[in-house]
């Protein structure tokens, strides 16, 4: 029996830092970050859809899509980030869940769904446990800020789009404080592992 594990945490939790520690140690991660850049990529279904739906001056020169330029017009915009979000996120789940699947028929111990928005995309039904990635608002706007070379009030808009850290840590099944050295966040991370009976090599 195969464990799914969701992956998750805010905008700059360190989410990334978690994932690479798990593949160090060998366990399968489903990024739909990479995921979501290869489904808007030229030859597939969901570029033809964006570019439909916002035209053709979110292009660079190259005819692939300028996402710097996508997500300011959809950040500040309910309707955009809708019409966006309702393109993309069936095309990543249906890429995502083609992967998981190959890595249950080869019979994978556990299986990890590196998901930013699991909570936001309503995805929690595709996984059995939500670990997340957890640093306090204040960090995410430092990070956030530091990060993108944004402005205070773009990164606070970024982080208001979705569902705060801390409510994601209230319906989390674990935790990863992330708020201390990477040492600290990796000791909690082998510690429920351990609670969870993953066998690390």
């Amino acid at each position: 029996m195969t464990l799914t594990i969701g992956l998750t945490g805010g905008i700059a939790s360190g989410k990334s830092t978690i994932a690479n520690m798990l593949k160090k140690e060998k366990l399968p991660v489903i990024d739909a970050d990479v995921i979501s850049r290869q489904v808007v990529e030229p030859t597939e279904k969901a570029y033809e859809e964006i570019l439909a739906t916002f035209g053709s001056e979110i292009l660079h020169e190259d005819n692939t899509i300028n996402r710097k330029k996508l997500g300011e017009l959809v950040f500040s915009n309910n309707t955009k980030r809708e019409q966006l979000n309702n393109i993309v996120h069936p095309a990543v789940r249906e890429k995502m869940l083609k992967k998981r699947d190959e890595y249950i028929e080869k019979k994978e111990q556990v299986i990890v769904l590196d998901i930013p928005l699991l909570f936001e995309s309503k995805l929690t039904n595709l996984v059995d446990k939500i670990l997340v990635v957890y640093v306090k608002e204040e960090i995410q706007l430092k990070r956030l800020m530091a990060r993108d070379n944004s402005s205070k009030a773009d990164a606070t808009n970024r982080i208001k789009s979705q569902l705060s850290i801390d409510e994601k840590k209230r319906l989390a099944d674990a935790v990863v404080d992330n708020g201390g050295t990477k040492e600290e966040s990796k000791r909690q991370l082998m510690s429920i592992l351990e609670e969870w009976k993953i066998d690390i090599e």
